[in-house]
């Protein structure tokens, strides 16, 4: 019973498992076969006997199904091979639509494509027309541009040239051809602005020679009028007359009204454009052709000839330069005396740049200079220079009033400045340095301050230029004379420099006090050559200033000069007699001139060129101290002698001199065999030379 019990309660639940799984998806159907195995002991194969049950019945149903279904499926399977014919015909039918529809749509296709490719065409013959709309204005307007220039009408030009840069041009920039215009617009331009220029000149020039003309027409038709004013004021109408008088004055003044509508238009249309230095230029040079317009010309007033009176008035203007001269002569000589002839100190920045204000003076060594400082010229160097400017403005005053053109004024100013400079300047300059009291220092400066004024002359021809606006270019403008005119005070100022140097070595030489008789030298040089040398040392210190040919132009003078100088002294008419001591000492005193020289007072020498100066007082002194007659008079005459600068005439004078002090002395009468032997030794020098002597003047 209890299994039978068991049995009744699992049929429910096992039509319960085959229900979900008839219904739900094969994926969910594991947990529910899992329930079978999970519940009562034979479930299992209870299960299966309910499963082939319900197999079973589904069989059955499927079989009645199919049976109620069969005749159809038959008669269907009928209908269909009706059909199968009709189908063939179908397609059969189709296929040849098909075709013929492809066969037709082939026209379709190339008339299709032909429509594309037109419309295409029409696409970009519209975008090409469209573009050239754009661009066809800007190739007229530059042709126009380009029809303006060629007529000459540039205002007109220029006008056309704004409308494209602001119209034009930005529609089409992107375009190469559009680069190219703008970019000769600025050629174009420049071009104007020379036409431009040079048809100006060329009206003003124009205006000047038919101005005669012009005055004359103008002086004709107000006689006639103001004689036709007498007449209508003789008649009792006078209003009438009056009418009749204004009147007739609008026909007259009708050009002069028209000329002064067109400016005021032209000025007017002037202020529109863009380009100011055009406008400038144009309305600077519209204002001197006013004044060339109104002004006369100058060898005419009212008819008569003034040729006369200008003749005069140059006269005058003469004169008035030479009374300038005489005055800046003075102002001149006053700067010059006031001077102290050194370097001028400056302390500070200020000062500094007062210096620079009134002088053109650059040098960038000395700007990185600390203060204090010193400028290399005197305080006369600015003087002079304001004192240059100052004239040609005084010059410019009187020049300004003769109606003459700039060119012509530049000139006067420029042949004044040159008289100033070569005449008056050059003439205070070289009196200044031929005065007894300015000494070698003072020399020194003024050659350095001549070449600093040198200088300045390019200075004040450029200020020549910015006043009467002449370019130093022009080809018949006047140079300034002011490099020969300071180059021949320097040359003088060195010959001077020269000549005091060897007066200052004169006066120090005269101070020699030689004992011509002394029988053994003091052992040391001479005081009056060591303060000589000394000098020397010190002046030439000064000379590191000067170009350096000019002080080694000085150096060498000085030592030739002293050479000279010593070798006179020697030769002297007055010396009678001289010892060997005494030329002993003379040659101590000729090794230091020696030592001064290798010590290369002034640089730039080369080698042993300075001392070539004492060359021939060193061969003589030597030849007399090693007593070397047998070599000298053996090698007479040939260029490899050891004594070439020695002169037979000169020797024999020294020798002799030495020769009758041992006469007088009775040296070699009192003692030993070999004084009387060298005493012999000098007569048969003496007889040597003198016959080598009279074979070179009967050689002569």
């Amino acid at each position: 019973m209890a299994e039978n019990g068991e049995g009744l309660g699992s049929v429910p639940e096992h039509e319960r498992i085959l229900q979900e799984i008839e219904s739900t998806d094969t994926a969910c159907v594991g947990p529910t076969l899992r329930s079978v195995y999970d519940d009562q002991p034979n479930a299992h194969k209870k299960f299966m006997e309910k499963l082939d049950a319900c197999i079973r019945n589904h069989d059955k149903e499927i079989e009645k199904m199919c049976n109620f279904h069969h005749q159809g499926f038959v008669d269907a399977i009928t209908e269909l091979l009706k059909v199968r014919t009709d189908a063939e015909k179908l397609k059969v039918q189709v296929t040849d639509t098909n075709r013929k529809f492809q066969d037709a749509g082939k026209e379709v296709i190339v008339q299709t494509e032909d429509i594309i490719r037109c419309r295409i065409q029409q696409r970009n013959i519209t975008t090409v027309v469209e573009k050239l709309q754009l661009c066809l204005p800007v190739l007229e307007m530059y042709s126009k541009l380009k029809e303006q220039m060629s007529a000459k009408r540039y205002y007109s030009a220029l006008k056309t040239m704004e409308q494209l840069e602001n119209v034009y041009f930005p529609r089409v920039s992107q375009y190469r051809f559009c680069q190219l215009m703008i970019e000769n617009l600025p050629k174009l331009r420049e071009d104007i602005k020379e036409i431009s220029m040079s048809d100006l000149k060329d009206f003003l020039e124009s205006i000047r020679k038919h101005s005669d003309k012009i005055g004359e027409t103008a002086m004709k038709q107000a006689q006639q009028q103001k004689t036709f004013t007498v007449a209508l004021q003789k008649q009792n109408h006078v209003q009438f007359g009056k009418n009749m008088h204004f009147n007739d004055r609008i026909p007259e003044g009708r050009n002069e009204v028209e000329l002064k509508r067109a400016f005021e238009e032209e000025d007017e249309s002037e202020e529109e454009g863009d380009e100011e230095t055009f406008e400038n230029y144009y309305r600077k040079q519209r204002k001197k052709q006013a004044r060339l317009v109104l002004q006369p010309q100058s060898n005419m007033g009212y008819g008569f000839p003034v040729n006369r009176l200008f003749d005069l008035l140059f006269e005058i203007r003469d004169q008035y330069n030479e009374t300038l001269l005489k005055k800046w002569a003075g102002i001149f000589r006053d700067i010059f005396e006031e001077d102290n002839y050194s370097p001028i100190p400056v302390v500070n920045e200020e000062e500094y740049k007062v210096v620079i204000s009134k002088f053109p003076f650059q040098d960038p060594d000395l700007e990185k200079q600390p203060f204090p400082k010193k400028f290399p010229m005197s305080q006369s160097v600015p003087h002079i220079y304001i004192q240059v400017k100052e004239f040609i403005y005084a010059s410019l005053k009187f020049s300004e009033s003769l109606h003459r053109s700039s060119t012509e004024i530049d000139d006067m100013l420029r042949k004044s400045t040159n008289l100033l400079l070569t005449r008056t300047l050059s003439s205070c300059l070289l009196n200044l340095i031929r005065k007894p009291h300015i000494g070698l220092t003072e020399l020194v400066q003024i050659i350095i301050n001549t070449a600093h004024l040198e200088q300045a002359c390019r200075h004040l021809e450029d200020f020549i230029t910015n006043i009467t606006n002449i370019s130093q270019e022009t080809v018949h403008t006047t140079r300034l004379y002011g490099l020969s005119t300071f180059k021949d005070a320097r040359h003088a100022a060195e010959g001077e420099i020269y000549t005091k140097l060897n007066q200052k070595i004169d006066e120090f030489v005269q101070l020699a006090d030689y004992d011509w008789t002394m029988s053994e030298p003091d052992g040391r040089a001479s005081g009056y050559l060591m303060d000589l040398i000394n000098f020397l040392r010190s002046i030439f210190q000064v000379f590191t200033h000067l170009p350096g040919k000019v002080a080694q132009t000085a150096c060498m003078s000085a030592c030739q000069h002293l050479s000279t100088s010593l070798m006179q002294m020697l030769l002297d008419s007055e010396l009678k007699q001289i010892s060997m001591g005494a030329v002993q000492q003379f040659n101590l005193d000729v090794i230091q001139c020696e030592l001064f020289a290798s010590s290369e007072p002034v640089p730039g020498f080369q080698g042993d060129t300075l001392q070539l100066a004492f060359i021939d007082l060193r061969q003589l002194l030597d030849l007399f101290m090693v007593w070397d007659w047998s070599t000298y008079l053996a090698d007479y005459g040939q260029p490899a002698s050891k004594y070439l600068r020695v002169n037979p005439n000169t020797a024999l004078t020294l020798l002799e001199k030495m020769k009758d002090t041992s006469k007088k002395n009775n040296i070699f009468a009192q003692f030993r065999k070999n004084d009387r032997d060298k005493q012999k030794l000098i007569e048969t020098v003496v007889r040597q030379l003198r016959s080598l002597v009279n074979g070179m003047s009967q050689h002569t």
